[in-house]
């Protein structure tokens, strides 16, 4: 009969948290023990039974799950050796109590650690588990971790003490040997050691304590003046419940307002259809002033085939004034000589008359066989009279004739000279606009915002190296309609506010681009911030009007991810709706209920 007793506590010393104590071992096929589960009280335990019953067998169990090797229990020189005979395999598990504030990872294992060794003809594994049960780690650096914990050295004879060891402790003779057996000399040395190190570490705090009075001086301060911080920071604290105070109370006043604005909106609403009856009936005369607008077109464009023509009875009406000028020339040269022989018409006229008067005279003077002469004489002068004075008319009516014609001819050259002023002015305005066509159609840039956008891009280049990320603009040089020029009105009355614009990527290039702007006098210039990172906007279906008509950024297309992202973003191009003319874009705006739409312009660019 023989009996062993130990204690359930591992490790030197009380365990006050409980923590480290063993509550049960398990043996399965190991040594003598086919399979043997021991439950363990708190404090001293006893093992009672006949010699070869098995006790020192569990105390063997114990050192090797605490990891001791097979020659350290001095009961077999291999692990292997430890199988019960006629087995393929022992297992010794072991259970400890992890609960206190000595607890090792009880985050992981939690209440309590199952430590399992099993050993088989060639290998030996060591599992930790955790209170389920639950496989946690197996290598052998986490079970030495977790003997250093609880202070457990199962081959110190202190600990665990074998029957050999104990035969061989009460049976030597020599009290040095039984003294050095208990290791007591290494705990000596090893507690004046500690005692060393507590003389050199109180002689450190005391040189500490004596060096961190100015620190302690300075941390007073430093708390008076955390203190005045948190009396900041309790300010700061106020400063914001006012400014949410205040956000709320423009909230409040901002719904106040919406509610307002409702209220026009449900008044406007019910103004709809008297707008819209008024729309109705301006339509005839929109669509007539559209005529008349066609017809304009389709007169400059006669202008323009014209122009040659206009040339051409330029220089007719041109030579027409310079036989006109050299005809009035002549016709005065004519009416001079004219009135010359006129002149001396009635002077002898006059003479002749004066003749007749004479001869009169001398008729009572003279004898009668005279008279038939005299008569005669008579009768010829007064033919040449009534000749001179048919000759007379005949002149002031040419007179008067020529003076009508030279008049009507002033008239009709100076109907000229305005003629072809008023045609010179159309010619250089038609000559003005087709030259700012032809440069459109070779610099397409020109086309949104003249030529100030030349000097723009060329102070963009001057001072490139400034900015973080070069400008993208006009917006309208980098997108093309896909169409060809089918929708270009409507697009233009959509987005045309954004295409003569530029983006950059910050608030700093915003500013470097206006003073680019300055520098090439382009006042006015239309500027977006927009992040040149993100990539290309995807719409989901649902967000975009359900209709089977284009839309703007339908019609659009661009090799630049920010130019489209700006358009959808700033000008809402995905709700835009095209359509071929009135009465259908009325019908998908305000009949069809279409969601997600914003805006519908026809063909024409009507909105």
């Amino acid at each position: 009969m023989g009996d062993y007793r130990f204690s359930s506590e591992s490790g030197y010393g009380p365990q006050r948290s409980g923590a480290g104590t063993i509550t049960r071992v398990r043996l399965e096929n190991f040594m003598c023990h086919s399979s043997l589960q021991i439950e363990l009280g708190e404090w001293v335990n006893f093992i009672t039974g006949q010699n070869g019953s098995g006790k020192s067998a569990i105390l063997t169990a114990l050192c090797i799950a605490f990891g001791c090797r097979a020659k350290g229990t001095q009961r077999a020189a291999t692990l292997k050796d430890f199988i019960k005979t006629g087995c393929s395999y022992a297992m010794v598990e072991v259970e400890l109590k992890n609960r206190g504030e000595d607890a090792f990872k009880p985050e992981i294992f939690g209440d309590s650690i199952i430590i399992e060794r099993r050993i088989t003809e060639s290998t030996s594994t060591t599992v930790l588990k955790d209170h389920q049960g639950k496989r946690v780690a197996s290598r052998k650096q986490e079970l030495l971790e977790l003997i250093d914990h609880f202070n457990i050295d199962v081959e110190n004879p202190c600990v665990i003490m074998s029957q050999d060891k104990s035969r061989e402790f009460l049976h030597s003779g020599n009290d040095k040997d039984k003294f050095k057996a208990t290791l007591l000399q290494q705990v000596n040395d090893l507690l004046q050691s500690i005692y060393n190190h507590l003389n050199k570490g109180d002689a450190l705090v005391l040189e500490l304590e004596a060096t961190i009075k100015p620190t302690e001086k300075e941390l007073s301060e430093l708390q008076r003046k955390i203190r005045n911080m948190e009396h900041v920071e309790e300010i700061t604290q106020d400063l914001q419940r006012l400014k949410k105070k205040l956000a709320w109370s423009w909230v409040y006043d901002v719904d106040r307002q919406l509610k307002e604005q409702t209220l026009k909106i449900e008044k406007l609403k019910d103004r709809i259809p008297r707008c819209q009856a008024k729309i109705d009936s301006r339509h005839s005369i929109l669509e007539s002033l559209r005529d008349c607008f066609m017809k304009k077109k389709a007169e400059i464009a006669v202008m323009v085939e014209k122009t040659s023509e206009v040339r051409r009875r330029k220089d007719e009406l041109q030579q027409s004034i310079s036989l006109a000028t050299k005809e009035k020339l002549e016709l005065e040269g004519e009416l001079v000589r004219n009135t010359s022989y006129m002149q001396k018409m009635v002077n002898r006229v006059k003479g002749l008359e004066q003749q007749v008067h004479d001869i009169q005279e001398q008729h009572v003077r003279n004898t009668q066989a005279e008279e038939s002469e005299i008569e005669a004489k008579l009768k010829e002068l007064q033919c040449e009279i009534d000749a001179a004075n048919i000759t007379l008319s005949r002149m002031k009516e040419e007179d008067s004739a020529l003076s009508e014609k030279l008049s009507k001819e002033k008239n009709e050259i100076r109907r000229i000279s305005d003629e072809i002023e008023d045609y010179d002015k159309k010619c250089r305005e038609i000559r003005s606009e087709i030259r700012e066509l032809q440069q459109h159609q070779t610099n397409k840039v020109t086309a949104f915002g003249g030529d100030r956008v030349i000097s723009l891009l060329r102070a963009i280049e001057r001072h490139h190296h400034k900015f973080k990320s070069p400008p993208i603009g006009p917006i309208g040089s980098h997108v093309t309609l896909v169409n060809g020029d089918t929708w270009a009105p409507a697009v233009e009355q959509a987005i045309g506010r954004l295409l003569n614009a530029f983006i950059v990527t910050d608030h700093k290039d915003a500013l470097l681009l206006r003073g680019c702007a300055r520098e090439a006098n382009y006042n006015h210039l239309q500027i977006i911030i927009y992040d040149f990172s993100r990539p290309r906007l995807s719409l989901p279906h649902h967000m975009l009007p359900h209709t089977k008509h284009p839309t703007t950024l339908s019609v659009l297309q661009s090799d630049n991810p920010t130019v489209i992202n700006v358009l959808v973003d700033m000008g809402s191009a995905e709700r835009q709706v095209l359509v071929r003319d009135y009465d259908v874009g009325k019908a998908v705006a305000f009949e069809q209920r279409i969601s997600n739409l914003k805006e519908v312009y026809t063909l024409d660019g009507h909105k």
